[in-house]
């Protein structure tokens, strides 16, 4: 992997701010949206390997002593976009019945990935986070704030009587989307509706039979 050029002499190194931290709007706002994009157009062109704090800089209009200052290197930009990625407002589907719901998510990361251009940026993150502990630990919280997110779905089906009230609902939406992350990232095969469907049929199915019961789902059960 390219390692980002060492911080110019005098500059003071410091980290992004940790996920879920309070930040300041107005042009530290601007600043970071620019950057954020500067960097996803990054991943996008070059993949993570190729992305440089120099590209940033140019991309965004912010000089890159600041970037080593504020961002500390390429790490820190790419965990700072995922973590800026994480605070949008995007909330799970409410279809009115868990099956649709469960549908709907799974077509919703089909299409996520369905055109090259549109899947080049969150592809490179992933690939990061193979190359780079600190992008791990991003992504990894990433996901974990989409899912909670996305345990709405299974509460709405428990307070319907679609789901026994134990449901773990952490992991029948990570369930969802298990096959056809499994396909993008592992296989290298093709997904689409039909798979989608399947899969959330699947998950459907064993949340009926009990097969996501807490007790069912905890690590060593």
């Amino acid at each position: 992997m390219e390692q980002a050029a060492a911080p110019e002499h005098g500059t003071e190194q410091t980290a992004a701010p940790a996920p879920g931290t309070r930040r300041p709007g107005g042009r530290t706002a601007r600043t970071r949206a620019a950057v954020r994009d500067a960097v996803l157009t990054g991943l996008a062109e070059h993949g993570y390997p190729g992305l440089t704090v120099e590209y940033v800089a140019e991309h965004s209009g912010v000089h890159k002593t600041t970037l080593y200052r504020r961002w500390g290197g390429v790490e820190g930009l790419v965990a700072d976009a995922l973590d800026l990625a994480g605070e949008d407002t995007w909330s799970p589907p409410d279809t009115g019945s868990l099956e649709g719901d469960l549908r709907a998510l799974a077509r919703e990361v089909c299409d996520a990935f369905a055109d090259a251009a549109d899947a080049a940026a969150p592809t490179a993150f992933i690939a990061a986070a193979f190359q780079s502990d600190r992008a791990a630990d991003a992504l990894r919280a990433f996901y974990a704030e989409r899912f909670s997110r996305c345990e709405a779905v299974v509460a709405r089906a428990v307070a319907r009587g679609e789901a026994p009230a134990d449901t773990d609902a952490g992991a029948v939406v990570r369930a969802v989307s298990a096959p056809l992350f499994l396909r993008l990232f592992v296989t290298r095969e093709p997904i689409g509706t039909a798979l989608a469907d399947q899969s959330a049929t699947a998950v459907l199915a064993a949340v009926r039979a009990g097969a996501f019961s807490a007790e069912e789902s905890a690590p060593g059960a």
